[in-house]
């Protein structure tokens, strides 16, 4: 058995990785330059360093090493295509150039599609690692209050709605009214920024898209998420159940805990 990873930034492919490696697969480990960690090396039954734009690379690496099912773990972030910091190959020109937008959907699909035309299938990442997703209920000892309650249930529309526009997945809101709407900066730099507008007491909800492929761009919440909560004094982070995931779990609750902060699993059914 064997497992492709193309790995972007961030600890989630590296778990992809150890999750793998200990039910016996080889991992062949496409790593995204100045991106992925160097931890990678070991955990890696063979890797590969291609720059983030040199798609034929990337593909002919994973054809070579026989690579027919993969997963693309860790964050690759779009601001890269207005900074310079990506050098196309043709292949990905010509995928550019067939966009009908450089929305995260229309790239990410068409990304998945390219690969498939050589016979390589991405997977859903909760499908393959199940104890991942984040589980329902307040995971911390300390639950929401009732205004923060209404928050979060205000936070779901928007968000819901941001992310059918394919905008973002993530808002900040106070006394239910929006701070901050993710956009191509990221979760952690819309929470400090909507963070810093509400004063302290924010309320930070990260949700999935109505649409969302759970192969691709799957909400995950990190130990930077929570600096930049802590930073700005945020009071409750609710994220998707079932289509999120929370890195290091139990570590970042405890740490959530430490800092008077609740992390909540949200279902539908919570914010009617």
């Amino acid at each position: 058995m064997q497992i492709g990873i193309i790995a972007g930034a961030g600890d989630l492919p590296e778990i992809i990785a150890r999750d793998a490696k200990e039910r016996g697969y080889k991992v062949i480990t496409i790593a995204l330059e100045n991106l992925a960690s160097s931890v990678l090396n070991d955990l890696s039954d063979e890797i590969r360093w291609i720059n983030v734009g040199k798609l034929g690379a990337i593909i002919d690496a994973l054809k070579g090493s026989g690579v027919r099912e993969a997963i693309m773990a860790g964050k690759v972030h779009k601001s890269l295509l207005y900074k310079s910091k990506v050098t196309p190959d043709m292949r990905a020109i010509k995928l550019l150039f067939s966009l009908k937008d450089k929305s995260d959907d229309s790239i990410l699909n068409a990304l998945a599609n390219e690969l498939a035309k050589d016979g390589i299938t991405i997977i859903n990442t909760a499908a393959f690692s199940p104890h991942l997703p984040t589980p329902a209920g307040v995971l911390t000892k300390e639950t929401p209050s009732q205004e923060e309650w209404a928050d979060i249930k205000f936070g779901w529309k928007i968000a819901k709605t941001i992310g059918e526009m394919d905008i973002g997945q993530t808002v900040v809101v106070k006394g239910q009214a929006v701070m901050a709407v993710e956009a191509i900066e990221g979760t952690d730099e819309a929470i400090l920024r909507g963070g810093k507008w509400a004063g302290g007491g924010a309320v930070v909800v990260k949700v999935s898209k109505p649409q969302q492929d759970m192969r691709l761009d799957v909400p995950v919440i990190g130990p930077a998420t929570l600096k930049a909560m802590i930073d700005v004094r945020a009071r409750v982070l609710a994220i998707e159940a079932e289509k999120s995931i929370i890195i290091h779990r139990d570590k970042l609750i405890k740490e959530a805990e430490e800092s008077g902060i609740s992390i909540v699993g949200l279902s539908a059914e919570k914010t009617k």
